[in-house]
């Protein structure tokens, strides 16, 4: 069973560093969408600046990559996976707890030796995806717009995940919703745990033989 530290300074921290790296360029780059978050900002009414609430008439800011297909757009999700949770008072607390023990739970596991096959390279895309979510929520409430004034435990509480990534799938004209860098090393890490299974079960099946 190889050490975890070396596999997490190889794999997750070049990984944790370009997802930090895409997500400040879009931040800076971008204009802050509609406030409360929103999965799809551009469901949002226009407007104006009032308190807490950014409703921009030119709140809708993409970069086309693909025409049609793959746009860079700056969404704010304090929930989860498809935007659940977004607008809860429960979720900015909530989901800044969960990846916390989301890290404690992999590494006991790992010393446990439950990653093994497939499954000995989620553990690292797990951390990649959990830590690059975490830091967003414990530093992008700090950069919002209509919070300079408030206190440091409200902004903290206001972080969120920056997703950028917009895809429309072709044929079934589905607008994918947006992700990032650190959730696209969730879900292939999830896919690895799955595959090990089957990988498990093969193992097992030539054993009896």
């Amino acid at each position: 069973m190889p050490r975890l530290l070396p596999l997490l300074l190889k794999i997750s921290l070049p990984l944790v560093v370009l997802d930090q790296l895409t997500k400040w360029w879009v931040v800076f780059n971008l204009k802050q969408p509609y406030l409360p978050y929103q999965t799809y900002p551009y469901l949002a009414p226009a407007g104006e600046f009032k308190g807490k609430y950014w409703l921009a008439s030119n709140h809708v800011d993409l970069i086309p990559v693909i025409d049609g297909y793959f746009n860079i757009n700056r969404v704010h999700n304090q929930g989860v996976a498809f935007g659940f949770g977004n607008g809860t008072d429960w979720a900015p607390i909530v989901f800044l707890i969960v990846p916390i023990v989301a890290l404690t739970v992999v590494s006991l596991l790992w010393k446990k030796g439950v990653f093994v096959g497939w499954a000995k390279w989620s553990a690292p895309l797990l951390v990649a995806g959990v830590v690059g979510n975490l830091i967003d929520r414990l530093t992008q409430g700090f950069v919002l717009k209509g919070y300079e004034g408030e206190s440091f435990w409200t902004r903290l509480s206001e972080g969120y995940v920056v997703d950028f990534i917009d895809v429309t799938i072709p044929f079934i004209n589905y607008r994918w919703p947006s992700f990032n860098v650190a959730d696209s090393c969730i879900c292939i890490a999830a896919s690895l745990l799955f595959l090990s299974a089957f990988q498990a079960e093969d193992k097992v099946k030539d054993q009896s033989k």
